[in-house]
């Protein structure tokens, strides 16, 4: 497919999770997020080879580490953040901690309108948790930034 341009036009995009203990991570997923496996393929020694799960409106896909994909536990973590966009914050961070994730930022309110804070997954990937307090303007963030920062 193409768009008026004649460029190829995006079908679709998800991260992909590289986890030293996929099952592990699917069932921390299920139990903290909610997510529902749509998808699982292993390879001949059993490893996660590819795992869909749908979280919300969104889908992630989860797989084993191997010589090609390092998980981050073994690089040092993660550059990347997931950041879901949840109901409860404050409840999802909980169930999170309850699971083993670690708090980078702990739950508060934020200046952009946001209750939310950063946690790191038990395998190293990080997630910023929020939830909407405040509808506010781009220009209404921009200003309440511009304070913080002078």
């Amino acid at each position: 497919m193409t768009n008026a341009t004649g460029n190829p036009t995006l079908t679709r995009l998800y991260a992909r999770l590289v986890v030293s203990d996929g099952p592990r991570a699917i069932d921390f997923y299920r139990t903290t997020l909610g997510a529902e496996e749509t998808e699982r393929y292993t390879g001949p020694d059993g490893k996660i080879v590819h795992a869909m799960l749908r979280l919300g409106e969104a889908v992630i896909a989860v797989k084993d580490a191997d010589e090609s994909d390092p998980a981050p536990d073994s690089l040092g973590g993660s550059p990347v953040i997931m950041a879901p966009d949840v109901s409860d914050a404050d409840a999802v961070a909980e169930a999170m901690l309850r699971g083993g994730a670690s708090v980078v930022y702990p739950v508060a309110d934020q200046h952009y309108g946001q209750r939310g804070g950063r946690l790191a997954d038990p395998f190293g990937h990080l997630w910023m948790i929020s939830q909407t307090i405040e509808e506010l303007t781009p220009e209404e963030i921009q200003q309440r930034t511009t304070e913080l920062f002078t």
